[in-house]
């Protein structure tokens, strides 16, 4: 069993900067591929960017590249999700997911992920 939590969510004006964390237990962390996601309310969560388990393999939605930067620390079973230029169309409760996988690879469908935590609530005012 997997437990991830987010953190760092809240209130940014237009143009501002936000950076998410999640911290997964479990003893296999640097097995995982780690995603975020992100959803709004009547919507179909989304994929926002993806990591490999080396972090040599990174992948960005459309809607973010260039803005958003997502890294992880091994040592400290984390992933980061650096939010800059905040949109106002950026608000949405953020995700973040985990999977193991054996083969260096990101992973971009809700469906390939087993474990997910709770959400950050992220909200940019225009």
């Amino acid at each position: 069993q997997v437990q991830l939590v987010e953190s760092g969510g809240g209130l940014v004006q237009a143009g501002g900067s936000l950076r998410l964390s999640c911290a997964a237990s479990g003893r296999s962390f640097s097995n995982y591929v780690l995603g975020w996601f992100r959803q709004t309310p009547g919507k179909e969560r989304e994929f926002v960017a993806t990591i490999s388990w080396s972090d040599r393999n990174i992948y960005y939605a459309d809607s973010v590249k260039g803005r958003f930067t997502i890294s992880r620390d091994n040592a400290k079973n984390t992933v980061y999700l650096q939010m800059n230029s905040l949109k106002h169309e950026d608000t949405a409760v953020y995700y973040c997911a985990a999977v193991v996988s054996y083969r260096d690879y990101v992973r971009v469908r809700t469906s390939e992920y087993d474990w997910w935590g709770q959400g950050t609530q992220v909200t940019v005012s225009s």
